[in-house]
């Protein structure tokens, strides 16, 4: 598998501590983090605000996403609203804030990361099928253009409902220290296919490093 693997008791308590880390690890004076959705990065983005409120100064933290439904910003399924609700709110404010929104199009966003260059760390989770960020199984964005960072895609299964927009494995590999959270007993099989090597888009995933913070629950077997 791509990456370093670590089997962890608090997956949002791990999660914290490496986000911290590389706050103040990174290069310049501006820290840049993609987010995530569902409800593991909740818990990770609420214990984040909880433990690093005096450890990170928020002011120095540009904020992006790594995909996003294509529905309104205050939609129940808005991975916008998730960020907002479990950090931003608790933190008071960030130095700049950059939702994806689908009706202005990829290509907005595509100039903003590529401006930016670096993320100094992204975020991710594990779909039960093997996803990560927005780049489904047998979806078209999997052999998105290298130059291309980010586009629109969805689940040709339709399992994963909504049209998206999402970071591609170039985008990703831009970053600095990717960080995959999983948990539960319910990914453990998608898990343990990233592990085998499998041919699933979460195990395509590169940076310059990449680090997976898994609970027992999903951990899988050597």
């Amino acid at each position: 598998m791509n990456g370093e693997l670590l089997v962890v008791d608090d997956v949002a308590g791990e999660f914290a501590e490496r986000v911290i880390e590389a706050y103040h690890r990174r290069p310049g004076e501006d820290f840049s983090i993609a987010l995530s959705g569902g409800e593991t990065a909740r818990s990770c983005y609420e214990r984040l605000a909880a433990v690093g409120g005096e450890q990170i100064d928020w002011w120095q933290v540009d904020v992006y996403w790594g995909d996003e439904r294509c529905v309104p910003a205050g939609h129940e399924a808005s991975n916008e609203r998730l960020g907002r609700e479990a950090l931003l709110e608790r933190v008071g404010a960030a130095h700049a804030v950059f939702p994806m929104r689908c009706d202005e199009g990829p290509e907005s966003y595509q100039l903003r990361v590529g401006e930016l260059g670096r993320f100094d760390v992204v975020h991710l989770g594990l779909g039960a099928d093997g996803h990560t960020a927005s780049l489904f199984p047998a979806s078209p964005a999997l052999e998105a253009d290298p130059g291309l960072l980010v586009c629109l895609n969805e689940d040709p299964t339709g399992t994963n409902p909504y049209r998206r927009m999402t970071l591609t494995f170039s985008g990703i590999a831009r970053a600095r220290l990717v960080l995959f959270t999983v948990t539960g007993e319910a990914k453990r099989d998608a898990m343990q296919a990233v592990y085998d090597g499998a041919d699933v888009p979460a195990a395509r995933v590169t940076a310059e490093r990449t680090v997976w913070l898994v609970d027992r629950a999903a951990a899988p077997r050597p």
